[in-house]
């Protein structure tokens, strides 16, 4: 999948996928370039269909433990994460193999019976997994996985046992997204794996030497 039928000069395109890499909002990368900000807009609307695309085909890759598990929440006006805190929010499960890439996927709800067919599907059995103390989880004792959680009430890592880094995924992601003011749900999955894209892709050299192949720019 590449970028087709665009009415923006190459220059330009060009341009805006080194801005996009760079985390410039469209609408600053179309004020530089003199253009208008919905043609920036879409241009990287299309940026993130084509990231989309590409990440859908390495998505059955099956992780092997040391792996870690996690939920966050994003956007709606209420605070706190689960329960009644999460209304009006995006439900995303993330699973991050240790020095290793992550993958994520907006889900209707935090729930076992949502949770445990995608870890089933994305872990290999027998492999270590870590996890929060989430009730959720507590399918993954008799499910063939060799399980830990960490009580996050009492303690945030215990030497191996800690889910810091699929937490620091979580905090870069909504780093990258806050500066949008508010993504609209139907896209936010594209926003999303921009985000997967980013963590699991290194140096913005090599993002941009990617996307120049994936887009075909």
């Amino acid at each position: 999948m590449q970028i087709t039928n665009c009415k923006l000069s190459k220059r330009v395109q060009k341009k805006l996928l080194e801005f996009f890499v760079l985390q410039v909002t469209a609408r600053s990368a179309a004020d530089i370039l003199g253009i208008q900000p919905n043609s920036a807009i879409l241009f990287y609307r299309k940026i993130r269909m084509v990231i989309s695309h590409y990440l859908a085909l390495v998505a059955n890759e099956v992780f092997e433990g040391p792996v870690e598990l996690d939920e966050s929440y994003f956007g709606g006006q209420r605070k706190g994460r689960r329960g009644r805190g999460a209304a009006g929010k995006v439900v995303v499960f993330g699973i991050l193999k240790r020095n290793g890439r992550v993958y994520t996927v907006v889900v209707d709800n935090a729930k076992s019976e949502t949770l445990l067919p995608v870890i089933k599907k994305k872990i290999m059995l027998d492999s270590i997994v870590y996890t929060d103390s989430l009730s959720s989880y507590d399918k993954l004792d008799v499910s063939g996985f060799i399980h830990y959680r960490i009580n996050h009430s009492k303690e945030f890592a215990d030497r191996q046992n800690h889910i810091n880094g699929i937490e620091n995924f979580w905090n870069q992601a909504k780093r990258v997204l806050r500066k949008y003011n508010g993504i609209d749900r139907k896209f936010f999955p594209l926003f999303l794996k921009e985000c997967e894209f980013r963590f699991n892709f290194g140096t913005p050299s090599r993002q941009l030497k990617i996307l120049r192949d994936w887009c075909g720019i």
